[in-house]
């Protein structure tokens, strides 16, 4: 199942119910888009207990098809990486201590 914002939103008003939706979609909004600037900028984004995201440049090169088999050339770019935190390996893995 994907992440959807509206989902968060009505999570967050579960937790906060003193605050309008209006409110609590512009925080989601403000948050998401300090999550992208700081990407492209290529800056590192850590999210606590949930994993590091951060930015490699993948080189140019010559790459192949997989359904025609024909060789492609394929121009540098940026990708996101993400690593998970220990915590959330743990859980993921039953290992809760």
């Amino acid at each position: 199942m994907a992440v959807v914002k509206s989902e968060i939103i009505k999570q967050l008003k579960k937790s906060f119910p003193n605050f309008e939706n209006k409110l609590l979609s512009k925080i989601v909004e403000i948050i998401i888009k300090e999550i992208m600037d700081s990407l492209k900028r290529s800056e590192s984004f850590e999210l606590r207990r949930f994993g590091r995201f951060s930015t490699k440049i993948q080189k140019a090169g010559i790459r192949r098809n997989p359904k025609t088999n024909q060789k492609v050339s394929v121009s540098s770019k940026r990708v996101i990486r993400w690593r998970m935190s220990k915590e959330l390996f743990r859980k993921l893995n039953n290992d809760e201590k």
